[in-house]
């Protein structure tokens, strides 16, 4: 039987993992970032494929850096005959990558040669793609490069934002996945080389790419604060402090002047205007209060036509 060691940290990763135990695959040990603190209280958490290995009886494996020697040695001596990638977060050491007799390969959450990096489906949505999908594909020494062997296209709705995006991409690549992997145990599967000229990236998402820019068109920022639903969020200035802007709606409205005075108020929404446009925001955080919606901050005096986002 073939020997599967599975490498992945996010959700998006767990039903992938648990494809594989359910249709029988020998999947020896499971590779996942170590605990972390988490939220306000720092409670040290564990990583969603961790949660999934533990339900599904599997060892477990929490290496700090792959890098260091002893880590490496440790994944070397589990002698898979097959890595299987999902969102793992650590670049794996050409040594692993050389080790299984069937290669490593990874469930890529886009079209590449599209979007190569860690954010590729918070970019597609901020880009105001129709459509993405998945690639799985040989690993290489050079990020998200290698050969691919499947894909399947994931349309992108209108009201689809990151969260929504990373469940549907992980079912697609479950489903992906288990009708490529046995055309690669039998040696019969496609390679096909990326096209280099075609390659785009989407590195993970910085601060600045979070702040909202209302000289951009409202779709553009509309755009933007999906793509960063439900993480790490768009967020604007108000008053001198930051303001998370949880979800906006484009409008039909028009309306003149600067880019981020408000121009209206309705019962559930703030009417902001863009470089091109009225947008509506509809759920807000106030920096060190909770997330609400924009009809709960609306009922005390905080403010009104003429202020000024940032």
């Amino acid at each position: 039987m073939t020997k599967i060691v599975f490498m992945g940290t996010p959700a998006f990763s767990a039903p992938i993992l648990r494809m594989l135990v359910e249709e029988g695959y020998e999947v020896i040990s499971v590779v996942t970032q170590p605990d972390r603190p988490v939220g306000r209280k720092k409670i040290m958490t564990a990583t969603p494929v961790k949660e999934e290995a533990m339900r599904l009886g599997l060892p477990v494996y929490q290496p700090e850096k792959l890098k260091n020697p002893e880590e490496l040695q440790h994944v070397l001596d589990l002698e898979a005959d097959l890595i299987v990638t999902a969102a793992f977060g650590q670049i794996l050491p050409s040594e692993i990558l050389e080790a299984p007799k069937l290669g490593a390969i990874n469930v890529h959450a886009s079209l590449l040669p599209a979007y190569r990096g860690g954010a590729p489906i918070h970019q597609a949505i901020m880009d105001g793609q129709k459509e993405t999908g998945v690639t799985i594909m040989y690993m290489v020494d050079r990020l998200d490069a290698g050969d691919i062997i499947s894909q399947v296209v994931v349309p992108i709705e209108e009201r689809d934002h990151t969260g929504s995006m990373f469940d549907k991409l992980s079912i697609a690549g479950r489903d992906l996945l288990k009708r490529t992997l046995p055309p690669i145990i039998a040696g019969t599967n496609e390679r096909i080389p990326q096209d280099e000229q075609a390659v785009t990236y989407a590195r993970n998402i910085s601060r600045e790419q979070e702040r909202i820019d209302w000289s951009k068109p409202a779709a553009a920022i509309y755009n933007q604060v999906r793509g960063l639903h439900p993480w790490p969020v768009a967020y604007t200035t108000f008053n001198g402090a930051n303001m998370k802007i949880w979800w906006a709606e484009k409008t039909s409205s028009n309306a003149s002047g600067q880019a981020g005075k408000v121009v209206g108020l309705t019962e559930d929404s703030i009417l902001v205007q863009t470089g091109e446009g009225v947008l509506a925001i509809t759920e807000l955080q106030p920096a060190g209060k909770k997330r609400m919606t924009a009809k709960e901050y609306l009922k005390g005096p905080k403010i009104q036509a003429g202020d000024l986002f940032e």
